[in-house]
Formats: C-alpha cells, sequence, structure tokens
C-alpha cells in the first residue's frame, strides 16, 4: 500500500451479511489497487465482523449503533489516505472505477471528480455523464452534479486534504439524508470539479434497509430528517450567496464528428439551455417565454 494517490474507501455497515462480503470483493477486484479499506461496524447483530475477518487486508471499526452519518465520520478520521471515496455496505462499482476516477482527479487538479450512477431498482433514476467536463463557477457545479436533485455522496472521489481544509464532516443530528448537506457543501468549496464519464457507482436495492424499510416509525424519521437536510439546504445557500439550482435535463442536441460530440446542447426544465465545444460549457441562456 503506496501513500501517494491512495485512496481510503469507508463502508459504513449495519447487519448487511452478504452483500458486505460481495461490496468488499468488488473492491479487490478493481484494476486500481492501491486502497485502503475501512469498513466501520455500525453496532451489526449479524456476521459482520466474521465477514471483514475473511479479508486480512480490510480495516475494521467497532461502534455501538449510532447512524450512518457518525459512522462516516469515523471512517473520515481513521482514513490515511490521499483521496477519499464513500461507499455503501452493499452497493458495487464499475471495475475501472478508481483507475478512472483518480486519473481524472490527478490529470485536472480537482478538489472532486463526480461519477455516473445505476439506480438498479428504478432505472428511470439512473444519471449518466457522457463526456469530460471541469467546472469551478458554482452555477455550472450544480447543473453539471445535480446535486441539489441528488446529493449521495458515494459520486465523488475527494481530497482528503480538501475535506480538512473546509472541515466538512456529516450532520451527527440526523441519522439518514445528511449527504445531501455533505455533497452540497463539497460542491459549493471545491475549487474545480471533474465529471468522469465511462464509470458508474451501482446503487442497489435491499428492502432492510433504512432506505427502504417500510416501518412506520422509521419512515416517519426519514421523512424527517428529510426536510431538515432540505433546511439545511436552504440555509447553506442563502448564507453563501447562491440558489439551490434543481432543474433538470429533458432534451440534447449534438453533432458528432468520428462519434465524438463536437458540439451539444443541453436543453433543462424550466427553460435553461447550455452549449458546449467538445464538452466545454460555453455559455447558458433562459429561453424567450420560460
Amino acid at each position: 500500500m503506496e501513500k501517494s494517490n491512495l485512496i481510503s474507501v469507508i463502508i459504513p455497515a449495519y447487519n448487511a451479511g452478504e452483500l458486505l462480503k460481495q461490496c468488499i470483493e468488488n473492491l479487490l477486484f478493481q484494476s486500481y489497487k492501491n486502497l485502503e479499506i475501512i469498513v466501520v461496524d455500525d453496532g451489526s447483530t449479524d456476521e459482520t465482523v466474521e465477514i471483514v475477518k475473511l479479508f486480512p487486508s480490510v480495516k475494521y471499526i467497532y461502534q455501538s449503533q449510532s447512524g450512518v452519518s457518525i459512522a462516516r465520520n469515523t471512517g473520515i478520521k481513521a482514513a490515511t489516505g490521499e483521496y477519499i471515496h464513500f461507499m455503501d455496505a452493499d452497493d458495487l462499482i464499475t471495475l475501472d472505477f478508481y483507475e478512472k476516477m483518480i486519473a481524472a482527479n490527478n490529470e485536472t487538479e480537482a478538489d472532486l471528480s463526480c461519477c455516473g450512477f445505476y439506480h438498479e431498482r428504478y432505472p428511470s433514476l439512473s444519471q449518466q455523464i457522457d463526456f469530460k467536463v471541469v467546472v469551478s463557477l458554482i452555477e455550472d457545479k450544480l447543473i453539471e452534479t445535480n446535486v441539489c436533485n441528488y446529493g449521495a455522496c458515494w459520486r465523488y472521489l475527494i481530497k482528503r486534504s480538501f475535506l480538512i481544509k473546509n472541515q466538512l464532516f456529516f450532520d451527527e443530528v440526523i441519522p439518514t439524508g445528511a449527504d445531501r448537506i455533505f455533497s452540497l457543501q463539497a460542491v459549493y468549496f471545491a475549487n474545480r470539479i471533474v465529471m468522469v464519464p465511462e464509470v458508474a457507482y451501482i446503487y442497489k436495492y435491499r428492502k432492510e434497509s433504512i432506505t427502504a424499510t417500510k416501518d412506520i416509525k422509521l419512515v416517519r424519521r426519514r421523512h424527517q430528517d428529510r426536510r431538515y437536510a432540505a433546511q439545511v439546504q436552504v440555509d447553506f445557500a442563502e448564507k453563501h450567496n447562491f440558489k439551490l439550482d434543481r432543474t433538470k435535463q429533458e432534451q440534447r442536441w449534438e453533432i458528432k464528428l468520428l462519434g465524438i460530440p463536437v458540439i451539444t446542447k443541453r436543453m433543462f426544465n424550466p427553460g435553461k439551455v447550455r452549449w458546449y465545444l467538445f464538452g466545454i460549457p460555453l455559455f447558458q441562456k433562459k429561453e424567450v417565454g420560460k
């Protein structure tokens, strides 16, 4: 394990069972090998500790059940890598994920690299990144990452020095939904973000997970957490004098040369249009009458 370009992968785990094993195996089969895998066991009552013991290279941290936000913060404090990535214990990534994400980071000197994702249960919610784009203006960062609509922290490979400099941690007031706050703040403070095509995070569905449970008490708490996170986002945007951009891309038009997009027009709801030349944002306008 080399310290240079080391990626610390933080996996909060609560009763994920065999899915945690699949997640770790997925990481060990990555084309990029310089990984520090950290499993933070959030008070599991299943075979989590036995599963982790099958992989001697994986760091194991146990904490009494405190929620995913505290588990992620525990992982950040334990990490020694130059970069940090968060994974859920039941998810997967494409096998060249870290190779391409870190290459994009190093090439552009970005604070964050952002990937697309595939939503296993609701494919229509998936987001694909078609070409590499580097953005630094807040409006561009909000549109390209779509962070106001989908704030999952696992979309980002993040420089640890950037997190430390900006004191970015997960809000421990709420057990779920804190990544919406964390991701918005990270996107805002990043000097540069690179969007990385051809790799994807695979968001899997597990009915026992806290985001899918039908338990009425947990469902109510989840809605409370989302309302809290939404208000914190609004307050943060007002404090830093920007607007939360919840526009969504609806259509695209492009001219290709030898299969490579040369000129691209992306049309968003409500009425925004953005033009690109070889994937580089040129300008944005609001269409008349919108």
